[in-house]
C-alpha cells in the first residue's frame, strides 16, 4: 500500500527507517490517545488517509501533545507540490502572486493546506474562492460549514464553481470525482 511505498522513499532519499502502523478506529480521540502513547517509539509521525475535518483535529492535538514532528501527507505533501507549481506558473506567466485570482474546488485536507501555503507565498486571501460539494464557501453561508471552512470564507457574489472560475488565473482541483458534474457546472453528492 501507500505507506509501504513511503517507507521505501524515506529510506532511499533520507536514510530514514519507517514502518506502517494501522489504527483501527474512526474516533479521533481514540486515535490521538493510541498515537500519543506509542509515539515516542518514533522520531516522527506521518499521518495518512484521514479525512477532513478529523485530520485537522488529530494533527493539531498530536502536535500539541508530542515533541516530535507530526505531519499529514494528504495536506502537506500535496501543498508542497502544488506550491511549487504555483511559483513556476506565476514566474512563467509574469504575474504577481499578490494579484492572482485563485479558485479551489474541494474543501478537504489537501485544499486547506494548499490555500494556507498559497497565502504564505503571497496570494491575497481575499482572491481565493473555495468551493465544496454545495458550491462557493462565502461569508454568511450556514449550510455545510465548519471552523476550517469559515476561516477560508470570503465576501463574494459567486455561488457556484462555474461563476467563480470565470476570470480566475489559477484553478486547484482537490476534489473527489463525485463533487463536480462537468456537464452543467453543478455540484452533486
Amino acid at each position: 500500500g501507500i505507506n509501504a511505498e513511503y517507507g521505501v522513499l524515506f529510506k532511499k532519499f533520507a536514510d530514514i527507517d519507517c514502518f506502517d502502523i494501522e489504527v483501527d478506529t474512526a474516533d479521533p480521540e481514540e486515535f490521538i490517545n493510541t498515537v500519543k502513547h506509542l509515539g515516542y517509539s518514533w522520531g516522527g509521525i506521518n499521518l495518512e488517509d484521514i479525512k477532513a475535518p478529523e485530520c485537522f483535529i488529530i494533527e493539531e492535538r498530536l502536535k500539541e501533545l508530542m515533541d516530535i514532528p507530526v505531519f499529514h501527507d494528504d495536506q502537506h505533501g500535496t501543498a508542497i507540490i502544488t506550491g511549487a507549481a504555483l511559483i513556476n506558473a506565476v514566474l512563467l506567466t509574469k504575474r504577481k502572486m499578490s494579484e492572482i485570482k485563485m479558485v479551489v474546488n474541494g474543501a478537504g485536507a489537501a485544499a486547506m493546506s494548499c490555500i494556507n501555503l498559497a497565502i504564505s507565498l503571497g496570494v491575497n486571501k481575499d482572491n481565493i474562492i473555495l468551493c465544496d460539494t454545495q458550491g462557493v464557501i462565502y461569508k454568511g453561508r450556514a449550510e455545510g460549514m465548519n471552523k476550517w471552512k469559515e476561516e477560508k470564507a470570503i465576501d463574494t457574489p459567486h455561488r457556484t464553481l462555474s461563476e467563480a472560475i470565470k476570470g480566475a488565473d489559477v484553478f486547484f482541483g482537490t476534489f473527489s470525482q463525485r463533487s463536480y458534474d462537468k456537464g452543467n457546472g453543478s455540484f452533486n453528492d
